[in-house]
């Protein structure tokens, strides 16, 4: 299917102001109970026990083998915490966290269908939500309050995050708008990440995937921590291997649809998995490939006669 742009409006907030998109679909889970973090640190890749309330980080919840069963964003309230993540990866997550927790004074409950959350993206996005006292830490997080409505605000690479229940969720939203939010659809969302390299978990990776090879390592993975599923293989591709494949981003001479083989002269080396309009840059998308396409490679794309360049992205991984 052909990649859907965002309005002039949505790229008018996202560059100067704040876009407002719903991001409700996603999962999200509590942990709760006195060795919550305890229990969650030897489940997941980041370091978790450190965490305190306020504060959050990415990690990875992966198999035995070092497989990602999915990334989540762990969040310290003050009495819980708060995990997020892509819905397809929800159920393997729940599931892994679940038979982590013997043992443990811990509880797990499913958050999905009673909150509603929203992302603000843009430069405007702290004043929109009243968020000017958060820390500068992506994944920083406090309670708050808008329009008399009880809410959490989380930072996050391109503005902030809003967590609210969900038979709140449509005032919070009409006050977000009236505070000077822009609605926003999904691609604008897609837009944001792609340019800032940023995979996505059901698109770019899956569970093939060890988390060095989606470029997660520096944002997810802790290498100083005690033991957690997977750690063995994750290590050693870490210190003493090279991963075989790497997440690039790709900035294409046209407009390709994901899904679409890239290659070499000699072979074929990934395939195509997200794909945005920049307005400043055009086509740029993001693939798994192997490692011979460094940094400037030029790799084809599909039997059309369109290339695709390997870059950095503007904010990096």
């Amino acid at each position: 299917m052909p990649v859907v742009e965002p309005s002039p409006a949505e790229i008018a907030a996202l560059r100067g102001g704040a876009a407002l998109v719903d991001r409700s679909d996603r999962g999200r889970l509590a942990l709760s109970g006195s060795q919550s973090r305890e229990a969650l640190n030897a489940v997941v890749t980041n370091e978790i026990e450190s965490l305190t309330p306020g504060r959050g980080c990415l990690a990875a919840c992966c198999t035995s083998k070092g497989r990602m069963l999915g990334d989540l964003r762990v969040l310290c309230a003050e009495d819980e915490l708060l995990l997020d993540m892509e819905r397809c990866a929800l159920q393997p997550i729940f599931d892994a966290i679940r038979h982590g927790l013997v043992g443990y004074q811990a509880e797990l409950h499913k958050r999905t269908l009673e909150t509603s959350l929203f992302s603000l993206l843009g430069p405007q996005s702290r004043a929109v939500a009243g968020a000017t006292a958060l820390g500068d830490g992506e994944d920083d997080n406090a309670a708050a309050e808008l329009a008399g409505l009880a809410l959490r605000l989380i930072t996050t690479d391109v503005g902030v995050d809003v967590l609210c229940a969900a038979e709140d969720g449509a005032q919070v939203r009409a006050a977000l708008l009236a505070g000077g939010a822009t609605a926003a659809d999904e691609p604008l969302a897609e837009l944001a990440r792609i340019e800032r390299g940023r995979p996505r978990y059901g698109v770019d990776l899956d569970q093939t995937v060890i988390p060095e090879e989606g470029g997660l390592n520096e944002r997810a993975v802790s290498f100083t921590k005690g033991c957690y599923v997977g750690q063995e293989t994750i290590a050693r591709l870490h210190y003493r291997g090279r991963p075989n494949r790497n997440l690039r981003s790709l900035k294409l001479s046209g407009e390709v649809e994901p899904g679409t083989q890239l290659s070499t002269t000699e072979r074929e080396v990934g395939t195509l998995t997200s794909v945005a309009i920049s307005p400043e840059q055009g086509p740029i998308g993001l693939a798994l490939v192997r490692r011979e396409a460094d940094l400037e490679a030029t790799l084809q794309v599909g039997d059309g006669g369109a290339t695709a360049t390997v870059f950095h992205a503007r904010s990096g991984q």
